[in-house]
């Protein structure tokens, strides 16, 4: 085999089904045969920026199987079953690499953007972005774990909540039915908040003990009729729905902000200051935390709920992700 097929976007309409020369990795590189790749709504950024002097082949959460190292490589075989998410590798050498800061590497391509994806039957990538997948978990299931998986269960450790303290969840979608299994597999008391009902029975099955509809009450009162909340989860990508729930953080609560929002939030520095409370953003995390993701979803049941297309059908499963009618994640099957 000497080429491979990969989808080209070269405009937010323009998917392409494209012939790729299947070429050795780079020194420590790794040649991945991807077997899914899940859809995120992040694909869109990279989709809105490309053009035909600068296509990308999109796609960040990779799993698939090493077929091909580069020279320089030797803590990875080929034959090894990993993973690829949104961060595609530090370098190891920046300031924030050298303090370990690995996230905010300031020569980090981004999957899918700055390098080409999993939208295609091969990809690339740095040994220093790759992930372990374990073997109980498939590889259509483990795809959306590795962004969107990982990114609520960053953002509940970094909250840091205590053990069996209220811990909400805003907004049930492809994120947020993550954040309910995770809260509740590491033992919190859960509250789901969505727009209506339509998903309360859904959301007590993925683990939520309570379920405030947004539409009908003020989701910041209803956390503190509950006692509180020691950290809400905002996943819903809407600025002025996550500004009303800072009044229901207990002291010392966090919000931790994982949906991106054309919006700004608005808050009252009183509701911080008195409470000592905190607002802070999550991006994602590094590859080592993304195998303790894993692992952990892998040993307490964490599955997202998928909705598999083939290869051949990617422009299909970016727009169908796009119109928001996907419950919850699209992924891509490609091996």
């Amino acid at each position: 085999m000497s080429t491979y097929r990969a989808f080209e976007v070269t405009g937010p309409q323009d998917f392409t089904l494209v012939e790729r020369d299947l070429v050795p990795p780079a020194p420590r590189q790794v040649r991945v045969r991807v077997e899914a790749c899940g859809v995120c709504h992040t694909d869109a950024f990279s989709v809105g920026r490309a053009t035909a002097e600068r296509p990308v082949v999109p796609g960040h959460e990779i799993v698939g199987v090493i077929d091909a190292v580069g020279d320089g490589v030797t803590a990875w075989r080929v034959g090894e079953r990993v993973g690829v998410g949104f961060l595609g590798g530090h370098c190891g050498e920046c300031d924030p690499c050298r303090r370990g800061d690995f996230v905010n590497c300031s020569d980090q391509p981004q999957t899918g953007g700055h390098v080409e994806g999993g939208y295609a039957e091969y990809a690339y990538a740095r040994t220093s972005g790759l992930v372990r997948v374990p073997e109980g978990l498939a590889a259509v299931e483990a795809a959306p774990l590795l962004c969107a998986g990982l990114t609520v269960f960053n953002a509940l450790r970094t909250a840091n909540a205590p053990a069996g303290s209220l811990v909400a969840v805003q907004g049930i979608g492809g994120l947020g039915h993550l954040g309910l299994q995770y809260a509740s597999e590491l033992g919190h008391e859960v509250v789901a908040i969505a727009r209506g009902t339509d998903k309360a029975a859904q959301a007590a099955a993925l683990g939520a003990d309570h379920y405030v509809d947004s539409t009908d009450s003020d989701p910041g009162k209803a956390l503190r009729a509950l006692g509180g909340a020691s950290a809400i989860i905002a996943t819903a990508a809407h600025g002025g729905s996550m500004s009303a729930l800072v009044k229901g953080l207990a002291p010392h609560g966090v919000l931790a902000v994982v949906g991106a929002a054309a919006d700004p939030l608005s808050v009252s520095t009183t509701e911080l200051i008195f409470g000592a409370r905190t607002i802070t953003g999550v991006l994602t995390g590094s590859a080592i935390e993304n195998e303790d993701n894993l692992r952990f979803s892998a040993r307490r049941g964490v599955r997202p709920l998928v909705e598999p297309m083939p290869l051949d059908r990617a422009p299909e499963a970016f727009a169908h992700m796009l119109s928001g009618r996907a419950r919850f994640r699209v992924v891509l099957e490609v091996g």
